[in-house]
């Protein structure tokens, strides 16, 4: 796979802004989701229940979860890694923190304690978090370790459909976030049930920009 990026540069320059802008929409994306209080994406629950029991900012607790998954991907698979690791892997949780910061800096304090304000950036985040899970593993240059343990799993106990390790995978991350005090939503559980068949649907629609 990796002999691919780099045997066409025009290819591997596409398959780079693809990762970059994914990662950057999905941080922006997940900023609002954090915003609204209706529940994010399984991996970031569990990152905010494991953030309200340290003095350490989102991104940080994000990088440092997400580094206790890499090592049982170097440790199976390398063949999952990639720019795309690192790009979602380290600078995620810290774009998140900083559009954070922006929402807090340029909008009306309590602007997202109106019940009707949440409802109405619900469909609007999610779509662009999912659009920007979709894009950068599109890119093909590597996934998150969330990602790609479910699949490594996959490929170690083939008798489980692929779907339900993957569902398995993010409801145990639910549960660990709700277990460490974080607040679940219907983000949460539309991700955990929902996500995989629509990012599948997306990548298929993406992959006309790198033919």
């Amino acid at each position: 796979m990796r002999g691919k990026w780099f045997a066409r540069p025009g290819r591997f320059k596409t398959r780079m802004v693809m990762m970059i802008v994914g990662v950057l929409l999905q941080g922006f994306g997940l900023s609002l989701l954090r915003q609204i209080n209706l529940g994010t994406d399984p991996c970031s629950l569990f990152t905010q229940g494991v953030e309200s029991h340290v003095p350490l900012s989102f991104g940080t607790c994000q990088l440092l979860c997400h580094l206790v998954t890499f090592a049982f991907v170097l440790r199976f698979d390398v063949s999952y890694i990639g720019f795309g690791t690192v790009g979602n892997m380290v600078f995620l949780g810290y774009i998140s923190d900083f559009f954070a910061w922006v929402w807090q800096s340029v909008l009306p304090q309590g602007f997202f304690e109106s019940r009707a304000v949440d409802w109405a950036f619900l469909v609007p985040a999610l779509a662009v978090f999912i659009l920007g899970a979709s894009t950068y593993m599109s890119a093909g240059l590597g996934s998150s370790p969330y990602d790609a343990l479910p699949f490594i799993i996959s490929h170690h106990v083939k008798r489980v459909p692929f779907k339900a390790i993957r569902m398995a995978w993010d409801i145990a991350f639910m549960l660990g976030g709700i277990l460490l005090g974080a607040r679940a939503g219907i983000v949460t559980v539309a991700v955990a049930f929902f996500l995989g068949p629509v990012i599948s649907f997306l990548q298929k629609k993406l992959q006309v920009f790198l033919t």
